[in-house]
């Protein structure tokens, strides 16, 4: 998964790369060159006393180093930039994706693994990319390189490298062929603590109302202690490899200067060159070594680049059309024929055979029992999923085949839950239409019932509004999301039990604000409360999963014993009269 990757994100960045490869062979190259010339200077300026010669020869030095140190910047600037240019564009890839899944994707990885693997898994590749390019590179040329440049020094000494690179190869493989199984671990319980955490920040009333302190901070804690666990697990293993690298460097250069100090002492090799194979050594050591580092990050960034790849892969349940319908000559129709929807490996249908017609100028409720599959029908129209059964129609049009920009623009949708992002007032009304006038702003919080308290707010339309409207009250939050929608304008409005936070009088002054703004448009309503849809046009009783009433209020309070139980649990038999 790793190899695929990085061939599709770095294959716009091959210039880049072939530079920083041509700079590494380069200052590779220049490294290798060094010890020679101290060879040369020791034997024939040192041993002989040839102070020119010194002078010369250390001239030539200086300038192969500022060779090799100029190489080795340029190497590491392209290799930084072409490294955060790779973690953009796969943070982007995985943005992109996860913006085109429906409500199923998102639920199926969850979002805090979602985060997770769009930030530190993403991190983890761009790292070890960072420093295969500034490390990696040089490694193998220095190593071959080392090895033909320390063969040109002295042949027999070279024996000792043949004992030394398999040795080195061995005790990397073993210790990381253990490492892979327990990062992908790591990751996985990383994705814990962020689920543990972030439930905790969201539910913090409800953990203070409750004085459930002591068992989220033990739930936490047990999170965390598992994390630990397996990093100190890898800790252990990463900790074995340096020990393990130098011992067999030290072993090498006392083998070496054993040797070494034997075949000057028969005039077989000279000290120069006892001094360059040393440095020879050190540099193939130093590539293993920098190998070793490579492969310390490499089973980390596999299993990343594995939980990348799984979401990039996945394809969305709701697929944009081919030949999108781009216009639509009807005005404000809907209409569900015979629609149902089921999870994956659910065994019941959420909704089985539902059929509806909401039309321009009425107003549709639907009402039901908690999980009657109230909110699912309405999140069948603007697509957050598609149904599995029947057609949803949009003026008449298979929403399936509708271009989703005019999809967006025809349905507005007002859900359960109001959401605000961090900004202003006006920001976030803006939302459902970027070109609204301040005067089109004030007007939709007017009909929203939320004039008044935008008006107390210092800054009015440019208050500010914390992440999730956490500032403001649910009642407001929801006021707010309504004036949202209406800013936007659609042909149909779907009010997704979006009045349920407010008290009687606003809910009635913003009903009756509402039945005048949206006199021309589809309005259909989900709500729990009777006195919210009571005087409806038409309204929808769901059990179920199904339509097991459609009328008046006063028609199926006569011969619907549903929703009569339903009217009945929240009024007096008088009062529903």
């Amino acid at each position: 998964m790793l190899i695929r990757l990085l061939r599709t994100y770095l294959g716009p960045y091959k210039k880049p790369i072939a530079l920083l490869v041509v700079l590494q062979l380069l200052q590779t190259s220049a490294t290798l060159y060094l010890p020679t010339l101290n060879a040369d200077i020791i034997d024939d300026g040192v041993v002989k006393g040839d102070t020119g010669y010194i002078l010369s020869y250390g001239a030539f030095m200086l300038a192969v180093t500022v060779v090799q140190m100029t190489c080795n910047i340029g190497a590491v600037y392209y290799g930084a930039r072409t490294a955060s240019a790779l973690g953009r564009d796969v943070r982007a890839a995985v943005f992109d994706r996860v913006q085109s899944f429906s409500a199923r994707e998102v639920g199926h990885f969850g979002a805090p693994s979602l985060i997770t693997r769009t930030t530190n898994d993403v991190q983890q590749v761009q790292m070890l990319v960072l420093m295969a390019f500034t490390l990696m590179a040089s490694a193998p040329i220095m190593c071959v390189g080392g090895i033909v440049m320390a063969l040109g020094q002295d042949v027999p000494l070279s024996g000792v490298l043949l004992a030394v690179v398999p040795l080195l190869g061995i005790g990397v493989s073993l210790i990381v062929r253990r490492l892979r199984p327990l990062f992908r671990t790591m990751q996985e319980r990383l994705d814990t603590v962020n689920r543990v955490l972030r439930e905790q920040i969201t539910g913090n009333r409800v953990i203070r109302a409750f004085v459930r302190d002591a068992y989220e901070t033990e739930r936490f804690r047990g999170a965390n202690e598992e994390l630990t666990e397996v990093s100190l697990g890898t800790g252990q293993l990463l900790a074995l490899m340096f020990p393990i690298v130098m011992t067999v460097v030290n072993v090498s250069s006392i083998a070496v200067v054993w040797f070494g100090a034997h075949r000057i002492d028969s005039g077989g090799m000279e000290i120069g060159a006892l001094t360059a194979f040393l440095a020879y050594l050190m540099q193939i050591v130093m590539s293993v070594m920098m190998a070793t580092f490579m492969f310390m990050m490499v089973p980390r960034a596999d299993v990343c680049a594995e939980r990348i790849q799984e979401v990039l892969d996945t394809e969305s349940s709701v697929v944009p059309p081919a030949s999108p319908v781009r216009e639509l000559r009807r005005h404000g129709h809907l209409e569900l024929r015979a629609a149902g929807f089921r999870y994956p490996g659910a065994e019941e249908p959420v909704l089985k055979a539902v059929d509806l017609v909401a039309k321009p100028g009425e107003t549709t409720a639907v009402i039901g029992s908690t999980g009657s599959g109230k909110s699912t029908l309405l999140g069948l129209v603007p697509r957050l999923f598609d149904a599995t059964d029947g057609e949803v129609l949009v003026n008449g049009v298979d929403v399936r085949t509708v271009d989703p920009q005019l999809l967006a623009k025809t349905v507005g949708l007002v859900p359960q839950k109001p959401y605000l992002f961090a900004g202003t007032i006006a920001t976030n009304l803006r939302y459902g239409n970027p070109d609204a006038t301040d005067e089109e702003l004030w007007h939709a919080l007017e009909v929203a019932q939320a004039k008044e308290f935008v008006e107390r707010l210092e800054g009015g339309l440019d208050a500010p509004v914390a992440q999730g409207g956490t500032n403001v009250s649910g009642g407001q939050r929801q006021r707010l999301a309504i004036a949202r929608t209406l800013v936007q304008k659609p042909e149909i409005y779907l009010f997704d039990d979006s009045f349920s936070a407010l008290d009687y009088a606003t809910d009635a002054a913003l009903r009756a604000a509402l039945s005048q703004e949206t006199a021309e448009a589809t309005v259909v309503i989900v709500a729990q409360r009777v006195a919210t849809i009571r005087d409806a046009d038409r309204i929808i009783v769901l059990d179920e999963g199904r339509v097991v009433g459609t009328g008046r209020h006063h028609e199926l309070m006569a011969d619907n014993e549903t929703y009569r139980e339903i009217v009945l649990s929240q009024l007096t038999e008088a009062e529903a009269a």
